[in-house]
């Protein structure tokens, strides 16, 4: 007779994109808004070189557009939703469109600038789309005060 014990067994099975029950683990990076966007892709790096599958990661920016993002908008909005369905690699979305991506396990934002009421919008909803981890990076007291609590 097997006896199974409880403990960590490998990785776990991914999230369905249902209702997430739990909130997600919440990280916050300070950071500039001028800096934000860089200390968003080192989040991404380490990341990546931790062993996470690129297509768990979805990059939100309040305020510039990530250069990814602006050169696949380059070939039209379709080609560049297509990478998002395709779901290969990590996916980068201004605040403005970020509603229309899927949950991924991880959501990291950029607070790079753009008015307080797009970071209002984007953090409630980057906590929807992240099945397991949020990572925000920005000013601190910017994030708390959008928020409405210490984070």
């Amino acid at each position: 007779m097997a006896v199974t014990k409880p403990g960590p067994a490998g990785p776990a099975a991914p999230a369905v994109s249902a209702p997430a029950a739990a909130t997600p683990q919440i990280q916050l990076i300070p950071a500039s808004p001028e800096g934000a966007l860089d200390a968003a892709e080192e989040a991404v790096d380490l990341l990546l070189d931790s062993g996470r599958a690129p297509s768990d990661v979805l990059v939100i920016t309040t305020g510039e557009q990530h250069p990814w993002a602006a050169h696949e908008l380059s070939f039209g909005e379709a080609s560049y939703w297509a990478q998002h369905d395709a779901g290969d690699d990590v996916f980068y979305a201004d605040a403005a469109v970020a509603g229309r991506a899927a949950v991924r396990p991880v959501v990291v934002v950029a607070v790079n600038g753009g008015p307080d009421t797009v970071a209002a919008t984007a953090l409630p909803l980057a906590i929807g789309r992240a099945g397991a981890l949020l990572i925000v990076c920005g000013d601190p007291q910017r994030i708390n005060s959008v928020l409405g609590a210490g984070v």
